[in-house]
Formats: C-alpha cells, sequence, structure tokens
C-alpha cells in the first residue's frame, strides 16, 4: 500500500496520527476513469478494475456506462459529447485530478475529450491498444460492421455522410485514398489537424494540458491494423509503416504530440504475445505498462 505522504508541515506525532485516520493533508490515488472499445462494456473491464484496486487500494475506478455492445457503433461525435458529460461530472468531484485509461476504439473517444474540454484536469491519458492514427485492416470486426466488404473497398461506405455515421468509418483510414479520406471523414482528420478548422489552436491547448501520455500496443494484437496504430505510427501509400516521428501531425506539431514528447510526457509500451481482446485482463501488461502511471 501506498505510504501516505503529509504534505502540510510535520505536526507532532499524536496529531500526524490523527490526520491520517481523517485523511487531511493526505496525497491518495488519484481516480481512475476506463472508457470501454468496440462491441464491449464494462463487464469486460471487471478484471483491470480488480488489478487497480488490489496494487492500488481505495482509488476509485469509474467504467463509464456508456454505449456498450452495439451502441459503440454510433457516430463518434456522438458518443465524444456523451462521454465528455460523463467524465466531466467526476473531474468535478476530483480537484487533485484524474487518470484516463481507454481501450481502443475508447482511446480515440478519449483523445477527442481531451481535445474539446477546456479546463480538462486529466493527469495521465493512458491508450490501450488504440487505433489513434487510424484503422486499415481486413479484421474479424471489419467483417462484422461491413460482411460484404475488404478493406480496399471499404471507403466506398465510409467516406460519405451516411458512412460517418458508423464509428469504425469516422476513423477508417484508406492510405490508398488519401484524398477521399480528407475529403469525407469528419472526425479523425479534424482531432489530427489533417482538416483545418477553427478550433485547433484551442484544442492543441487542452490536449497539452496533460501530465503523461501513455501508448501501450503490440505486433500479435490482430485487430488493430498497422499495430503500429496504437502508437501513432501508419501505413504510407506503399503500405509500409512510417513510425510516430516521421507523422506529418507528429512533425508539424497539429494537437501537441511532438511537444508532449519533446517534454518528457510520452511513454510507449510494446507488449508481444497479447491478443486485442486480452490487453485488459492481462497482469504482466498491467504491472508493466499500466500500474506506475496510476499513482
Amino acid at each position: 500500500m501506498k505510504t501516505p505522504r503529509i504534505s502540510c508541515g510535520s505536526p507532532p506525532p499524536p496529531l500526524l496520527l490523527l490526520l491520517v485516520l481523517a485523511g487531511v493533508c493526505i496525497d491518495g490515488y488519484k481516480p481512475v476513469i476506463i472508457v470501454h472499445g468496440l462491441f464491449d462494456g464494462p463487464k469486460q473491464f471487471k478484471t483491470l478494475s480488480l488489478f487497480i484496486s488490489k496494487t492500488h487500494p481505495g482509488t476509485e475506478v469509474t467504467v463509464i456506462d456508456l454505449y456498450d455492445n452495439l451502441a459503440s457503433l454510433k457516430p463518434m461525435w456522438k458518443q465524444v459529447h456523451d462521454f465528455r458529460k460523463a467524465i466531466d461530472s467526476i473531474m468535478r468531484k476530483s480537484p487533485d485530478g484524474v487518470h484516463l485509461l481507454c481501450f481502443s476504439q475508447g482511446g480515440l473517444i478519449c483523445r477527442a475529450v481531451l481535445s474539446t474540454t477546456p479546463d480538462h484536469n486529466v493527469h495521465t491519458f493512458i491508450s490501450l491498444s488504440s487505433p489513434q492514427a487510424g484503422q486499415y485492416g481486413d479484421t474479424d470486426y471489419l467483417k462484422w460492421v461491413f460482411p460484404e466488404c475488404v478493406k480496399r473497398t471499404v471507403f466506398r461506405i465510409c467516406y460519405n455522410r451516411l458512412g460517418q455515421k458508423v464509428s469504425i468509418c469516422d476513423y477508417w483510414k484508406d492510405p490508398h485514398h488519401i484524398s477521399a479520406y480528407l475529403q469525407g471523414n469528419s472526425f479523425l482528420t479534424m482531432l489530427d489537424g489533417d482538416r483545418p478548422h477553427n478550433d485547433m489552436k484551442a484544442w492543441r491547448s487542452n490536449f497539452l494540458r496533460l501530465k503523461k501520455l501513455v501508448l501501450i500496443g503490440g505486433p500479435d494484437d490482430g485487430v488493430i491494423t498497422p499495430w503500429q496504430s496504437s502508437h501513432f505510427g501508419f501505413y504510407d501509400s506503399n503500405e509500409n509503416i512510417v513510425e510516430m516521428r516521421n507523422q506529418e501531425l507528429y512533425k508539424n506539431d497539429t494537437f501537441g504530440l511532438k511537444t508532449l514528447d519533446a517534454r518528457g510526457a510520452m511513454a510507449v509500451c510494446v507488449h508481444s504475445g497479447v491478443k486485442h481482446v486480452q490487453w485488459h485482463s492481462n497482469f504482466t501488461v498491467f504491472r508493466s505498462c499500466i500500474e506506475r502511471w496510476l499513482t
């Protein structure tokens, strides 16, 4: 258990004990807010919540119960709006700050919440196997949503007004049709600053309120494609991987990624042997990539 640290002087031992028992002037663990991914909900995060409670006793852990299961296919901006309200209510009760731990599609929802919330007090944002740079792959998830399509044809559905009403289309990034993506996508293009808008400067400032960004992913994920998207890497037009620091969004620092990196506020964790649905229940991943940041 974490040793309480008295932050307001050194009173005599009897008074010190009273203060500890009363919880006065003691630094505790910050609340942890968990946001689920595509096709799941709070019940999938019971194990992760247990990990946190056992290693950091007394931590308030909230798995937000919104847009569960099939409802997770709703448009991303709609989800962001409602998740932001739920997160804001927790932040207002936590003046010392909170941590965001967001899985898969939830990682993009959380990034959008951070960018669009001017007074957030999120200390650490942990992006757990999230397609931060976009998604482009023939995975089971794609077949469930668009059973008649392969990755090379999905852009025809996604890059129009109707397609943008399906969450996966909001971050579908076809490297062979970037012009269509820039014109037809109304979520990730705005979040990355690829589509200029009047709020870019404010969103960047909001995102940079973060104290720590933690990016977690690995080569055996099987869903996030390419898997390097979890670390802001992505395909070029020949489907070669362009790592984060060579991406235009990093070099141009459109939403603050390069600035966070320069100030030492970014950590990257690569873990092999973990399938997509195992990230939030793997104790080794928790101990090596997550636990240290939840203080």
